[in-house]
């Protein structure tokens, strides 16, 4: 039944929206986590720790998935994806226990991870406007992160959080069933050489993944930690203003929203000058301002919170882009399913660690100062990454 799926192409828009369902599903619950424990009677410290095996095959399923999409297709991994995210969701909301939790948790991050090494791999499939479709493919991804807390947030202020997975289950096989209908057919690949050489590699590709490996594993424990610990921070830090789960919710998601469109930006920008300049600013604008986010409450903290977010979510399409420049195609499902590894396997470290640290009486503006610091390891990334013009780039790869 499935091979009527295998090696069909599909336009970029159902790629984007199925970055945006990957990452809103998979944020359902740390806006629900509160009322979760609650129900199960954990505090939120402990309940957060129910998702961290979820989190972690978030990144380390993605070989998996990136063999699977060289066996079976990518087109067909895709299919996978959205009926297994779907399905999870849906048992997630018949949880009743922590260890019903954990199960359903970790299923949903294991097809959640399907995305990022096979959907960006598709999406790169066509080379034109790299950097600005990755920006774009970025955004919807990130509108999928700020529209996790507002959705979620409205649908536990009028029922509870497990209609929120409900429901979400409900629209990612619907969607599933859209997606494998727009499949249209396209020449099948000729299959990877038996052996490849390095030569197909662009020159400085060791130097390049190097930094990138770096950056994208340091970048994750940032990425994760903002993504998940933001609408949880509002609660805390505006709470003076007398705002409903649903009100911070919104603002969580405002920031989200907001920040989403920096990825569009630096798109536009990796298209026209060095990736190295772009990711060195946006390292030092992490530094600056989550630390400044970390000192302020009020008005305050949603002004610098939402500045902080642009520069995490203006580093994404960044290393996409530098990877394209020097990987071939042929070897793209394994790049990138290792860069997620890195990214999200390192990213799923945040739950328990600042678990760990809250126990131990640390305040969360605390963490937050404390994150500042793996931005510094960023900056000397970019300083590593060759200087190559993204002009000069694209013609080396579109020459091979």
């Amino acid at each position: 039944m499935l091979s009527r799926f295998r090696n069909k192409k599909i336009p970029d828009i159902y790629l984007f929206i199925s970055h945006f369902l990957d990452h809103f599903i998979i944020l359902v619950f740390a806006k629900a986590a509160y009322d979760a424990g609650r129900d199960i009677g954990l505090t939120y410290g402990e309940t957060i720790q129910l998702a961290t095996l979820g989190f972690i095959l978030f990144g380390i399923a993605s070989p998996i998935a990136a063999r699977v999409a060289d066996i079976f297709s990518r087109s067909i991994t895709m299919v996978v994806f959205h009926f297994g995210i779907g399905i999870s969701s849906i048992l997630i909301s018949f949880s009743y226990t922590s260890l019903h939790l954990v199960l359903g948790l970790s299923s949903l991050g294991f097809f959640a991870a399907i995305f990022h090494p096979v959907g960006i791999a598709m999406l790169l499939e066509t080379k034109e406007r790299v950097g600005l479709r990755l920006g774009v493919n970025g955004l919807f991804g990130n509108m999928g992160v700020a529209s996790a807390p507002l959705i979620t947030g409205v649908i536990i202020f009028y029922s509870d959080w497990k209609i929120a997975f409900l429901m979400s289950g409900i629209v990612c096989i619907i969607y599933g069933i859209f997606f494998a209908l727009a499949l249209k057919p396209t020449v099948p690949p000729s299959g990877l050489p038996s052996k490849i050489k390095s030569e197909e590699f662009s020159h400085g590709w060791k130097q390049a993944l190097l930094a990138l490996a770096i950056s994208t594993t340091f970048g994750g424990f940032v990425f994760t930690a903002v993504t998940f610990l933001v609408p949880r921070y509002l609660e805390l830090y505006m709470e003076n203003l007398m705002l409903s789960v649903a009100m911070t919710g919104l603002l969580a998601s405002f920031v989200y929203a907001v920040s989403s469109l920096s990825q569009v930006i630096v798109g536009w920008l990796i298209d026209r000058i060095s990736p190295r300049i772009v990711l060195f600013i946006v390292s030092v604008g992490q530094i600056i301002f989550i630390y400044l986010a970390s000192q302020f409450d009020g008005y305050n903290l949603l002004f610098f919170m939402t500045l902080a977010v642009c520069f995490v979510f203006g580093q994404i399409p960044i290393i996409d882009a530098v990877m394209v420049r020097y990987v071939p195609d042929g070897w793209r499902n394994r790049v990138l399913s290792m860069k997620f590894v890195l990214n999200l396997g390192v990213g799923a470290t945040v739950l328990p660690t600042c678990s760990f640290m809250l126990d131990k009486g640390y305040k969360l503006s605390e963490l937050f100062s404390f994150l500042s610091l793996f931005s510094v390891i960023i900056v000397l990334a970019s300083i590593l990454l060759p200087s190559q013009s993204s002009a000069r780039a694209e013609r080396m790869i579109l020459r091979k």
